[in-house]
């Protein structure tokens, strides 16, 4: 087991005491005690549950600390003494650890060591300073579930007595923020925020309603930081299946034409700054309480610590004026108008009629945003208009271009497991004023209208980049971020492709602005719940330093820029100054019949057919065992790809940026399409995308807070012979570029170069890098019912990998 912790850093020894003090378990006058005196204070604080010290010292009885001592018995022991062995094997029984099932006392420093945990500093503990640094230590190790010690005692009630503090404050230990605040009392309610936009054409402003969670301190004189989380799904959704678009059908033939970028760029129409009035009176007093529970438990884990909580579903929701129009300038608008509304620049009512004010008065002003999908999109959008108010963002599995999501160079091409998905369906399923049919009614023909001018700016006829994905591409605006970023995203994320966070890490690299990226080995999941690294601790260590007055914080620099989970060894992340470094060296591979070569080498042509769709209704394939059986050495469509190896490797390869292919390419039709696909062959156990279930509730968030079930990746239970590293997709005749088209000519070759979807890949010595060229992708390209036959040329294709030292 690892238990990786990157959150933990030393302080001086004046801020460890200071820290001890501020959680109560030292005084300002216990620096005079004798190390007994004072090791007997800090053990009898570590025990919440027992308040006497008579049950105290029949709780030690059960700890070991040698094969011949317990706890208990050293308790009196004058002089003082623990040594190291000592103190790491009660060190790994209090982190819930048990002998002889999970480690041996005669091997509990190595699997301490083996753990991850920080490295301990001394042989013995015998003076007050060592027995301090040892204990504050001890409060920041991460427990066998996951969460770090000082959090284990506040679930065990350690901060009970801060939750009735008639001057309630923040608590702050190793820089992070402390669970004092009782998450059984969490206010919830809900006001109505007024916006700049009228998306449903009545003539009004249309209102957004927010729900809030806040601590019931703030009734006490607490400003709070606010996590906020613009969520089109928080309302309900609508059954999109009958509005699929229909993807069995052939690639069109597009009229060639050659456009200039500028020709489609997209101008701002919308003032991002508030143009409403502000509130000439407040009124504290809401009138309406939040029946909807959260929906991401990185926020209720805060609201132990002090944060509010905040869920918008934006325009076109439930109980919300507006229409839902899939990443426009209108929901970047409808999205900050709640940054600016808990800053105090924009007005708020009690309800929908009465136009009776409120205001965020128990917010600090203060605004970090968090979700995932089109939650962390929606983060990434009102990050580019530089709101005031808006200090961090954790865009998690995020797009930064619509483009990116629906479309890939020319093409049109689904998310994973959404065949006949687009803007215009999506605004379906989020349009949940349709579940109030008395709302829907009043503006069915407006809406109506909308859809269609979706439909028709969406062009599933060309797939082409134009006006209306332009103005659905955050990167176009990266200059214009003030507040901190962190990019979370999965490795094997086919949903929200890898495109999307690699362009963004790009723009803010090249516009200088400070951001970090935490890659996983998941797919579209969230990050929070994973045992082996303490991703809570460190997004508490960014948040304070970003969102918490006078707490400014080293976190910046401690933490680590770039962050990627291993594919190979279960548990083992690595950190880096960069990912898709442009400096990055590249590794060229040529093409010959079968084969990936390090040297060019005189060869021929070959073909393959693209006639696999009636193969795959026939079989009723779902798309994931059509993959699988592409991918096989003896695929059953065999004939509909062509599979290039290289020889077994003599050293790993960490394959780390763009896969680019060229490929000198004919076809006998007048228009083609090209996907590719590259894989690591060789027998192995891998580490599964989907993480297991390793705590079914067992990470809990707070005292009377709620839980999550605590998750780990781990490896197959049987080896697998291949596995998908990347793909990538391309219109023949969008081989200029992506709103461009040029003819083709059946017969004629063709020199198509394009990026693959990046990547961060550990292939192993031994096994094989293979390049699958083939056409229709049944998972996300339009299927073809007609027969095409693809020839490349070999002598002029190869494969380009950028890679890490």
């Amino acid at each position: 087991m690892k238990l990786n912790q990157f959150a933990f850093h030393q302080v001086s020894s004046e801020q460890l005491y200071q820290d001890l003090v501020n959680i109560k378990l030292l005084d300002e006058s216990d620096k005079t005690l004798s190390s007994l005196k004072l090791f007997q204070k800090l053990i009898a604080g570590i025990f919440p549950e027992y308040h006497s010290l008579s049950s105290c010292l029949e709780a030690l009885r059960y700890i070991s600390v040698d094969s011949q001592h317990t706890l208990a018995d050293i308790f009196n022991t004058e002089p003082f003494h623990l040594s190291r062995h000592q103190f790491i094997i009660m060190v790994l029984q209090l982190l819930k650890f048990e002998i002889g099932i999970d480690f041996q006392m005669d091997n509990a420093e190595v699997f301490y060591q083996d753990c991850g945990y920080p490295k301990l500093s001394f042989d013995q503990i015998n003076d007050s300073e060592t027995l301090l640094r040892a204990f504050y230590l001890l409060l920041n190790l991460r427990t066998k579930n996951g969460m770090n010690f000082l959090d284990d005692l506040a679930n065990r009630g350690f901060f009970n007595s801060f939750f009735d503090a008639q001057a309630p404050h923040f608590v702050f230990f190793n820089n992070r923020v402390q669970a004092v605040f009782d998450a059984s009392k969490t206010i919830r309610e809900i006001v109505y925020v007024e916006s700049d936009l009228d998306t449903d054409h009545d003539g009004k402003h249309d209102l957004l309603e927010a729900t809030i969670f806040r601590p019931a301190a703030t009734d006490r004189g607490l400003k709070v930081p606010t996590l906020y989380t613009a969520n089109p799904y928080f309302k309900g959704t609508n059954d999109m299946t009958p509005s699929l678009h229909n993807v069995n059908q052939n690639l069109q033939p597009k009229k060639a034409q050659i456009i200039d970028k500028a020709e489609i760029q997209a101008t701002h129409t919308l003032a991002y700054q508030p143009i409403g009035a502000k509130a000439s009176e407040e009124n504290h007093d809401t009138e309406i309480s939040a029946q909807a529970e959260t929906v991401y438990s990185l926020n209720d884990y805060f609201l132990s610590r002090g944060f509010a909580s905040v869920y918008a579903a934006g325009i076109g929701t439930r109980h919300s004026d507006g229409l839902r129009t899939t990443g426009s300038q209108e929901e970047t608008a409808s999205t900050i108008a709640i940054i600016q509304w808990l800053h105090g620049d924009r007005i708020a009512y009690t309800n929908r009629t009465d136009h009776i004010p409120t205001t965020a008065w128990w917010c600090n002003g203060n605004v970090a945003m968090t979700g995932k999908s089109y939650l962390g999109t929606l983060a990434t959008a009102a990050a580019t208009t530089g709101v005031t108010g808006l200090k961090a963002i954790i865009s998690e599995s995020a797009i930064s271009s619509w483009y990116d999501y629906y479309r890939d160079n020319g093409l049109v091409v689904a998310p994973e497991d959404c065949q006949g998905e687009d803007t215009d369906v999506l605004a379906i399923d989020t349009f949940s004023r349709l579940k109030d049919d008395a709302d829907f009614q009043k503006i069915k023909a407006v809406y109506e209208r909308q859809q269609q001018a979706l439909t028709v700016g969406q062009d599933r006829d060309t797939g082409n980049y134009n006006t209306f994905w332009d103005e659905r591409n955050y990167r176009n605006d990266v200059k214009h971020i003030q507040c901190a970023v962190l990019i979370v995203h999965g490795l094997n994320d086919w949903n929200v492709k890898l495109r999307n966070p690699e362009k963004l890490w790009r723009a803010l690299r090249a516009a200088k602005i400070p951001a970090k990226i935490f890659l996983h080995q998941g797919q579209h999941i969230y990050m929070n719940n994973i045992r082996s690294i303490d991703f809570n601790d460190m997004v508490n260590y960014w948040l304070v330093d970003k969102l918490c007055h006078d707490q400014k914080n080293a976190s910046d620099a401690d933490l680590p820029k770039v962050l990627i989970q291993d594919n190979v060894t279960p548990e083992q992340w690595h950190h880096y100054q960069d990912w898709c470094a442009e400096s990055a060296p590249i590794k060229q591979f040529y093409l010959q019949k079968n084969q990936l070569t390090t040297k060019p080498k005189p060869t021929e042509t070959q073909s393959f057919i693209d006639n696999g769709t009636t193969d795959f209704l026939k079989h009723n394939q779902t798309e994931h065992q059509w993959q699988n059986a592409l991918l096989s050495q003896t695929s059953e469509y065999q004939h509909n790809r062509l599979l290039f190896l290289t020889d077994p490797l003599t050293k790993d390869l960490y394959i780390d940026g763009n896969p680019i292919v060229t490929l000198q390419v004919a076809v006998d039709s007048t228009s083609g399409k090209l996907s590719v696909m590259l894989a690591d062959y060789g027998i192995a156990r891998r580490l599964q995308a989907q993480p297991s279930i390793v705590g079914r509730g067992a990470l809990q968030l707070g005292f009377n807070n709620l839980t999550e079930d605590l998750k780990e990746f781990q490896l197959e239970t049987h080896p697998s012979p291949f596995k998908l590293i990347t793909k990538g997709h391309i219109n023949m005749q969008n081989r200029r570029n992506n709103w461009s088209n040029d003819v083709i000519q059946p017969g004629n070759f063709y020199t198509v170069r394009f990026e693959l979807q990046p990547t961060h890949y550990h292939l192993l010595t031994n096994h094989q890098l293979g390049l699958i060229v083939y056409s229709t992708d049944m998972g996300m390209t339009l299927r073809e019912s007609r027969v095409q036959s693809y020839t490349l040329d070999l002598n002029a294709s190869r494969l380009e990998i950028p890679y890490n030292k």
